[in-house]
């Protein structure tokens, strides 16, 4: 297997543009910008690839048929209605079907080269469209990129992929898609489903008739922040990791969770954002002999957020983190009050954040984040062999 990460990248993943919306690429653009300007994509090890599109054969073995003729004809049929498309969420937009193809081809790629063992590692930060079911749009997404590659990896032969995601919006396309399906175990973290799009990712969802077990959600309380939400990550994902013993691991990097985000209300940092990938990795390595793929998805801070959080998960899967009290370059700086001058351009690679947080513990009087612990513990644990009140396991 080589040392090498796979960077997947070229501006032609920029053209996912759903116009005057959130999901603004500007946040891609300047994710690429610092981390080049940092010299995280000049690493040695690192290549650079360009995408080419997921083809029919790709995309059929997630999406249906006639979605795919849906997307490919609804830019042209000014009357267009239906699967998901021409809404505020997901409006139509020219080349949609080319364009979606082309992230999820990047997805695919990613995967691939990491399955074979042309790269330890693949990042695909224009990626991680979460929420696009089977047959339709939704929260987004067009064509389920993670999905795309996670269904390549078991058509290359692997038995057991686990799925990671940190976006603050639950991971319901890929758990939809893989229900009923024991070699794939997704992993969610996401603020609670009462609050929140998409409205499932409750506890309690805990995988199809033919896989139970392997959906595991850990909905948190708005408000949760790196201490919170740093506890729940370890006290459920390296657990559940450990016991399905994964042969690859694909994350979904949502850059959402942050304090700043608009469209959502959990209150993590920048540095608890890194954090969290330090242990992806980490887990990558003990579990995996360090074969991970990693995907970008939401993110709305766009030049506050999105670009800081993304270099930190690039160089994490690159080499060495990058120290968060780096100066951010002045080259970028220049760069991000061109494209959006209405913004406020971060100085530094942190807020400013020590992410320390209290191991779980089953005693004591629990908070929000506590009850949400112990009620996916409580679902998903004993489907694994492991003893949801016992903080060892």
């Amino acid at each position: 297997m080589s040392d090498g990460t796979v960077v997947m990248w070229d501006e032609s993943l920029l053209a996912y543009d759903l116009g005057e919306h959130p999901l603004d690429p500007v946040r891609v653009e300047l994710t690429v910008a610092l981390a080049r300007e940092l010299g995280v994509l000049d690493r040695a090890g690192v290549r650079v690839v360009a995408p080419t599109p997921a083809d029919e054969a790709a995309l059929t073995r997630v999406h249906r048929p006639d979605y795919l003729d849906a997307v490919r004809a609804a830019p042209d049929d000014p009357f267009f209605s239906g699967y998901g498309l021409g809404t505020s969420d997901n409006p139509i937009f020219d080349n949609m079907h080319e364009s979606s193809a082309l992230i999820a081809g990047a997805s695919l790629a990613a995967a691939e080269a990491v399955w074979r063992g042309e790269a330890r590692r693949a990042v695909n930060v224009a990626g991680g469209l979460h929420h696009a079911m089977a047959g339709r749009a939704a929260g987004f997404c067009v064509y389920n990129d993670p999905a795309v590659a996670i269904a390549r990896l078991l058509d290359l032969g692997a038995e057991r992929v686990a799925y990671v995601d940190v976006d603050v919006h639950h991971g319901d396309g890929v758990q939809e898609i893989f229900l009923d399906d024991p070699r794939v175990l997704t992993v969610s973290l996401h603020e609670t489903p009462l609050a929140l799009f998409p409205g499932t990712g409750f506890s309690d969802e805990t995988g199809g008739p033919a896989a139970k077990g392997s959906a595991v959600n850990v909905p948190l309380p708005p408000g949760t922040g790196d201490a919170g939400w740093l506890r729940a990550f370890h006290a459920i994902v390296p657990s559940v990791l450990r016991a399905f013993e994964p042969q690859i691991l694909v994350t979904q990097c949502g850059a959402d969770s942050h304090r700043l985000d608009p469209l959502a209300d959990l209150r993590l940092s920048v540095d608890g954002q890194r954090a969290s990938y330090l242990a992806l990795r980490a887990l990558a390595d003990e579990l995996c002999e360090g074969r991970w793929v990693a995907t970008g998805g939401g993110g709305y801070a766009l030049v506050e957020v999105v670009p800081r959080a993304w270099t930190h998960l690039l160089a994490i899967a690159t080499g060495d983190p990058i120290e968060p009290a780096a100066l951010t370059p002045p080259a970028w700086r220049a760069l991000a009050r061109s494209r959006r001058p209405e913004r406020d351009v971060p100085l530094r690679m942190t807020d400013n954040v020590d992410p320390a947080y209290e191991p779980w513990q089953p005693t004591g009087e629990p908070d929000g984040v506590d009850r949400a612990i112990l009620a996916t513990r409580k679902a998903v644990f004993p489907l694994h062999g492991l003893d949801p009140h016992d903080p060892r396991d």
